[in-house]
């Protein structure tokens, strides 16, 4: 049966058209990670900027910035893919991704992740050492222990949520060339936001994870209690947290209100969540997670201080 299966699979990997190589390919980048990713990573490069920036220099920092850590972010998360191909075939989510179903040979995967990271760390090398050196540990961190982390406890969720807040302090590192207060406050709005996202998401996908055998927080409390604590008391931590840019004189007086505002919309979701832990609220928060961080990037753009 396993002898079939393998055949079929090498079947449709090598009857891929180059169209379809490309989709597959593109795929397992996480093209909606990456893109989350590249974003953050411009606004902590863009909060650092100097008033006058409007240059050559700035212009070429930015683009090896930015495609740097795209590529080392798609490179991770096709590793990512690599390692979990075999779990990923036990769930619903994820059965039909390019590698368990077939339309990518892992060992193809392999070798596409580990040389489009290499690249994008030697452009990162390129621009800024540290942001190289942070890149290279968000790559480290994601890969060697979040990942296997995942199948062992919960804490996974806490210690994925630190390459996932390092970006945007990476991007702030590129022009500041030090990790500052500033930077920090950064990193601690991503980790924050990380956790009412992921959670609501977890829980909607609960039964896949249990399937999948990852032990996951949303996976151990079958009520939900606890994790509508987690979202809610993360979502106000987090619209604490949001303010420290204006107090840092980062961000002026209308980031300030618009992080008010949106921070308390995200709690008042986790809110309805706690009292009623349905797919359908839990869906609000993750939708309303999404977007909270893009009007709260977009607000540090238009109100850089």
């Amino acid at each position: 049966m396993k002898n079939q299966q393998g055949n079929v699979m090498t079947m449709q990997a090598g009857a891929l058209t180059l169209r379809d190589a490309f989709s597959a390919y593109y795929e397992l980048t996480k093209p909606g990670i990456t893109l989350m990713v590249v974003i953050s990573t411009a606004a902590g490069f863009y909060l650092a900027l100097p008033r006058e920036f409007l240059t050559l220099e700035y212009a070429v920092l930015f683009l090896l910035t930015v495609v740097g850590t795209a590529l080392v972010s798609a490179g991770s998360c096709v590793l990512n893919h690599v390692m979990e191909r075999e779990y990923d075939r036990e769930m619903k989510r994820t059965m039909f991704r390019p590698i368990p179903s077939g339309k990518i040979r892992w060992k193809s995967a392999l070798i596409f992740g580990v040389a489009i990271s290499t690249v994008g760390l030697a452009l990162l090398m390129l621009a800024q050492p540290l942001t190289a050196g942070l890149a290279l540990l968000t790559f480290v961190l994601y890969l060697a222990v979040y990942t296997p982390m995942k199948r062992r406890t919960q804490l996974s969720t806490l210690v994925g949520g630190i390459p996932g807040a390092l970006p945007p302090l990476a991007g702030y590192a590129t022009i500041s060339g030090h990790i500052g207060p500033e930077a920090f406050a950064l990193f601690m709005i991503l980790f924050l936001w990380q956790m009412p996202h992921f959670l609501s998401l977890a829980w909607m996908y609960r039964k896949d994870y249990e399937r999948g055998g990852f032990p996951m927080l949303t996976v151990l409390d079958g009520s939900g209690i606890v994790v509508a604590r987690h979202i809610v008391s993360y979502s106000l931590m987090l619209l604490l947290f949001s303010l420290l840019p204006t107090l840092l004189s980062v961000t002026g007086v209308l980031y300030f209100i618009g992080a008010a505002i949106l921070g308390g919309a995200l709690v008042t979701t986790g809110i309805r969540f706690f009292y009623e832990r349905s797919n359908s609220n839990a869906r609000t928060v993750l939708l309303s997670s999404y977007f909270y961080l893009l009007a709260l990037i977009t607000l540090m753009f238009i109100d850089k201080a």
